[in-house]
């Protein structure tokens, strides 16, 4: 068991789960053997998430606690995401993804990983409520989630489709929230000596451990252009994200991004201050910052840079169409009015402070809209708030 840096309460886990975790130790040596000894961080992480059969996300472990179990004490699961707080949260995005159909053909959603199903759930209901019969694509790598999925979009299973692989070609609405933090991120810093490092992992005495190397030429040009050197600095890169928002640029023909997820802009992300990084790991509600406990049953994120998602997708054509924090979008977009018309016990009330406050999920979440062939459409979640301006002082020269 492993005290978490948040909470005095030890962390418990069976002897099935133990052994689960110990074959996917087996399977990271293995990988660190195959790679010489060293194995980049970024695919130790990649590894330990997503290895078939094996991964957090790829073996059929309780991610996430459902809505109903918010009331007890004995939550199941590792963390709790913003649609299992509230309906609200899926109601006021059906409420801009409205806004967004009235200017296309048919009312097309793309969700990137729908986790329990319950933010489609929410949505299809609005949608259905308003008379639009949206038809509803999901692409999810976890099999226990695309059965939890199907078993929870039952009543819409003639207008919701699970796809293998990205579309060619699409129209509509996309989203993915909570979906970048946990794309594989690559360590990188700098030296005592100011060397551009990347840190891989290593397996020594009976245990992993790190080992830093110079950093591959692609971080090396990332880090240089994004922050001054800092002695002993680390932080995370994420070119994989990098890539996946450039990716939407050969496939989004027209319609809109929305990108929900906890992170900062480029000035805050590598701030002097912040020169541990932003890694962290979610096991049983509790959160701490070692990625070699309990291989495949712990999830592994880091923060967003979304100065860096906002230069990828202009290098893909894309517009930026909004950029604010999640309180100041969900209230823009009618959660106040919402809320006010909806059936508010003391826990749901709990819930929507949650998703706006600021010492809650409030400020910390940020909304990145990015579109293609809206130029004039001004998105209703960012009529107050826009900060795109922040976006563009990171990334001014590439105008």
């Amino acid at each position: 068991m492993l005290p978490a840096s948040n909470s005095s309460t030890a962390i418990t886990v069976s002897e099935q789960a133990w052994q689960h975790s110990e074959t996917v130790s087996q399977h990271l040596r293995r990988c660190i053997d195959e790679a010489g000894g060293w194995l980049s961080f970024e695919q130790f992480m990649h590894e330990t998430l997503y290895a078939p059969g094996l991964g957090y996300y790829a073996a059929g472990s309780t991610k996430l606690s459902t809505r109903s179990q918010h009331s007890s004490h004995q939550l199941t699961g590792d963390f709790v995401t913003a649609p299992e707080l509230t309906p609200l949260f899926g109601q006021i995005l059906a409420q801009q993804f409205k806004q967004v159909f009235a200017h296309l053909d048919q009312p097309q959603i793309l969700e990137f990983g729908a986790g329990s199903g319950q933010l489609a759930f929410d949505i299809l209901t609005e949608l259905d409520a308003s008379g639009i019969a949206a038809h509803y694509f999901i692409l999810e790598v976890s099999a226990d989630l695309r059965a939890r999925q199907a078993e929870k979009l039952a009543p819409w299973l003639s207008r919701v489709v699970w796809l293998d692989s990205l579309p060619i070609w699409f129209e509509g609405v996309v989203v993915a929230n909570e979906v970048l933090d946990a794309m594989p991120v690559a360590l990188v810093g700098w030296s005592p000596k100011l060397d551009v490092i990347e840190r891989g992992v290593t397996w020594h005495d009976g245990a992993f451990s790190w080992q830093d190397r110079p950093a591959r030429s692609a971080l090396t040009d990332a880090l240089t252009s994004r922050m001054p050197a800092l002695p002993n600095y680390l932080t995370e890169i994420n070119l994989q994200a990098e890539s996946w928002v450039k990716n939407i640029g050969q496939w989004l023909n027209k319609g809109v991004v929305f990108l929900i997820d906890y992170g900062f802009v480029e000035s805050e992300y590598y701030h002097p201050q912040r020169q541990a990084g932003t890694l962290m790991c979610h096991i049983q509600h509790r959160a701490h910052d070692n990625p070699f406990f309990a291989p495949g049953l712990q999830d592994i994120t880091a923060h967003v840079d979304f100065s860096a998602m906002a230069r990828a997708a202009k290098e893909a054509g894309l517009e930026i169409m909004g950029y604010t924090s999640q309180a100041r979008f969900l209230l823009n977009a009618g959660l106040l009015e919402a809320t006010l018309h909806s059936t508010s016990s003391p826990s749901s009330l709990q819930a929507v402070q949650k998703l706006i406050s600021e010492a809650e999920m409030g400020e910390l979440f940020k909304v990145l809209a990015l579109g293609r062939g809206f130029p004039d459409l001004m998105l209703i979640g960012f009529k107050q708030g826009d900060r795109q301006m922040q976006l563009a002082r990171s990334f001014q020269d590439q105008d």
